[in-house]
């Protein structure tokens, strides 16, 4: 009973509105910050805000070793932002978003605090990072590009500065150790970095992974490209039916009532940041099935 109350109660953080972004939907994707800002705070000119973070995903049994706090960075660097290191089981096990190894990001993966992770509209986004004024760094400040596949939750009985990296309004980006090893050295754990959210750059179309049963289809959609992120989805049969809003699960699921099996199902989606709508006709056959994952066409741009 405890373990279904705090999933319950897990279900309805990620279920909470957030607000969307200010940016115009009428261009093909958001006015991305100028290179390599370190966003608000006292380097942009912009009312001073707690620094951000970004932690790598490592075993759980590293964890103690990992919080050797760099808090010399910290204070050093208050413009920069922070990444740090570590490595958890869930990155295989479909994390915050839900996706599986099948999903196609590889190890080039972040997991973000909640204060981008967005209630899970920000799975699927896309940002460039770099190591800077770091020993660690490697030299000429090598530039990785990752995917948001998960949350990094807050740890309310650490300080922001000191442990509770993932505590909101910090924004913080949680590495895998691949992806870490590209900028710097990983034995670091902690290294000042600068980052900017950039276009995804997806090969192919929009695949939608099914789950449920006959009365209740789940669909996780991954491989989306342009902004990276969906924020509204609907259905479509092959009977004749109109199109049937869907409703946002958790992390990139969402979610019908009803009878769809035998049609040849098309989604229409719109991305969370850019507004833009596009739709994927016959993107699953007639015969489709539950736990099988099916590639549409159309993808963002």
């Amino acid at each position: 009973a405890l373990l279904q109350g705090k999933a319950k109660r897990r279900q309805w953080l990620l279920l909470r509105p957030s607000p969307r972004p200010s940016w115009s939907s009428s261009s093909p994707l958001p006015a991305w910050p100028p290179p390599w800002t370190p966003g608000s705070g006292p380097c942009s000119g912009l009312p001073p805000t707690p620094r951000s973070t970004a932690t790598r995903l490592r075993p759980r049994r590293w964890v103690r070793r990992l919080h050797c706090t760099r808090t010399t960075l910290i204070n050093d660097h208050a413009c920069l932002f922070l990444v740090m290191l570590m490595y958890r089981a869930c990155v295989l096990a479909g994390g915050a978003c839900g996706y599986d190894i099948t999903a196609g990001y590889g190890a080039d993966t972040a997991a973000l605090s909640s204060t981008l992770f967005l209630d899970g509209y920000g799975c699927g986004t896309c940002y460039q990072i770099r190591c800077v004024k770091a020993t660690a760094c490697y030299r000429g400040s090598p530039v990785i590009t990752v995917t948001a596949t998960n949350l990094c939750p807050p740890n309310w009985a650490q300080d922001t500065n000191n442990g509770g990296w993932c505590n909101p309004p910090r924004t913080h980006f949680d590495l895998a150790i691949p992806a870490f090893k590209k900028m710097a050295d990983w034995h670091a754990g902690i290294v000042p970095v600068m980052y900017r959210r950039v276009p995804c750059m997806r090969k192919g179309g929009i695949r939608f992974a099914f789950q449920g049963n006959p009365h209740w289809l789940l669909v996780y959609v991954t491989n989306v490209g342009g902004a990276g992120d969906v924020g509204e989805m609907w259905v479509k049969g092959g009977g004749g039916m109109g199109w049937l809003r869907m409703s946002h699960n958790w992390g990139a699921s969402y979610q019908a009532f009803g009878q769809l099996g035998g049609q040849a199902l098309s989604f229409k989606l719109t991305s969370y940041t850019t507004g833009l709508t596009i739709v994927a006709a016959d993107a699953a056959p007639a015969s489709w099935s539950i736990g099988l994952t099916y590639q549409a066409r159309a993808n963002f741009k």
